[in-house]
């Protein structure tokens, strides 16, 4: 049968590993992403070529920032400027002939936490806090896509927020007040001008406050039975960022009934097996 490979492309590093037929992982590896495209796809060959290891692959999972057409392939990922109307899936499948699964990274994470995490529920939805911010809503065991089969940004809603430096927001999709623009790794860094972990408690108390109204929104609005939260920034503050979070959501979720809020089971991981699955499994 081969191996499957799977893909985790970020906006500052890639991932790859392949698993057997039975999910085991054999190899991985993990490199700096580029900013030049060309470098970029050279890199994600040298990666499959790497974890292959020689054997033939049976199919290929993928994980990339959005925009894109997960059916087409063609990726324009909002934080790889480079990277714009780029054929990924008739690229991959002309350099490796096997099938090229690709979708917006969220949506493969929330795929891998929902079935490699023995899921059950009806709604879950995965909200990733790393460079970026989105999510992913898996309704009866398939992903959510909505008008033309879209992938709903979660990232970019509005909010009203609380921050101490106003004046320094600014989010990369061109809107001036995204979630994604105030609780991001690079939001964080843009306000503040440090790194997530080095904010202080009192500015994490900002953070924490801005993600809850972003989830307060989507569990209003969406009615999931479990929000999952993975990605760099949340992962990091780990427990005290969902203890707080819980907290602020409820005095503020009245009229509909309360999620169950936890961090991921497979931490940095989780894009990463969604891409295996996928391989294995495809995507609809």
């Amino acid at each position: 049968m081969g191996r499957y490979v799977g893909l985790d492309i970020g906006g500052t590093k890639c991932m790859a590993a392949s698993s057997d037929t039975e999910g085991r992982i054999l190899k991985r590896t993990l490199r700096p992403t580029p900013r030049a495209l060309q470098e970029g796809l050279d890199v994600l060959h040298q990666m499959v070529g790497e974890v292959a290891d020689g054997e033939k692959i049976a199919g290929i999972g993928a994980a990339i920032g959005g925009p894109l057409d997960w059916r087409s392939g063609i990726v324009s990922p909002l934080h790889q400027p480079e990277w714009r109307n780029v054929p990924l899936k008739a690229i991959m499948e002309k350099e490796w002939g096997s099938p090229f699964y690709v979708d917006v990274d969220t949506n493969i994470a929330a795929f891998g936490e929902y079935l490699l995490g023995g899921e059950t529920a009806r709604h879950f939805l995965y909200i990733t806090i790393s460079t970026g911010v989105g999510g992913g809503y898996i309704v009866d065991g398939k992903i959510y896509r909505g008008m033309g089969g879209g992938h709903p940004e979660a990232g970019h809603q509005s909010i009203t927020f609380r921050y101490s430096n106003p004046s320094d927001i600014s989010c990369e999709c061109g809107a001036p007040d995204c979630l994604e623009a105030l609780v991001s790794g690079n939001g964080i860094r843009r306000i503040y001008k440090k790194a997530p972990e080095e904010l202080s408690e009192r500015e994490w108390d900002e953070v924490t406050f801005n993600v809850a109204q972003g989830l307060r929104n989507l569990a209003t609005i969406c009615l999931p039975d479990v929000i999952v939260l993975g990605g760099g920034v949340a992962l990091g503050r780990g427990e005290k960022l969902i203890t707080g979070v819980r907290m602020l959501m409820d005095k503020h979720i009245h009229l509909v009934p309360y999620p169950d809020i936890r961090l991921s089971h497979l931490g940095y991981d989780t894009a990463l097996m969604g891409a295996l699955v996928a391989a294995k499994q495809g995507i609809e």
